[in-house]
């Protein structure tokens, strides 16, 4: 059984996860002190994706965008309302803050890199079966300091994320 520093490093880092209190002015501070830009900032429901939460699926929304910058993905959210790991972070943290960080690999490997952090005592704090990805959230806060993302990427998703590094 390899460590969980083992099993991340042998993935692709695709994205830093930011939960912030105000999503439009982290947008404006990132556009206009850094020159990144961001799409308008969307809506979502946990319960329209069958976003699970510590196993059930719960009330919970918040807004969040997403922009490709320099080979890696920067989301932001922001909660809103309802349960989920980005309303627990916040409370704990209200200035906001990198809460996870996520990583990539194609579908067919998704199974194995979770059993393996399952195995290895990681939590999932939530899971998400997309069409683009299968992604499970892992609570590693005390090995890593952030909560560890594992994105399975379909087929289709590859697509959508190629079109996401053209139009940036």
């Amino acid at each position: 059984m390899s460590s969980i520093n083992n099993t991340i490093a042998a993935l692709e880092l695709a994205q830093i996860g930011w939960v912030v209190p105000d999503i439009h002015t982290s947008v404006k501070f990132l556009s206009n002190a850094l020159g990144i830009s961001f799409p308008e900032p969307e809506y979502i429901r946990a319960q329209d994706l069958d976003m699970t939460y510590y196993g059930k699926i719960v009330a919970g929304d918040w807004l969040t965008t997403q922009t490709y910058n320099g080979g890696t993905f920067i989301e932001l959210i922001q909660p809103l309302s309802g349960q989920s790991m980005f309303h627990d972070y916040l409370a704990k943290y209200p200035a906001g803050g990198t809460q996870h960080l996520a990583f990539r690999l194609p579908i067919s490997g998704f199974e194995q890199v979770v059993h393996d952090l399952r195995e290895q005592g990681c939590t999932v704090i939530s899971e998400v079966d997309h069409p683009i990805a299968r992604m499970a959230f892992f609570d590693t806060y005390q090995t890593l300091g952030v909560a560890t993302e594992i994105m399975g990427i379909t087929p289709e998703g590859w697509t959508a994320i190629k079109q996401m590094e053209k139009n940036r």
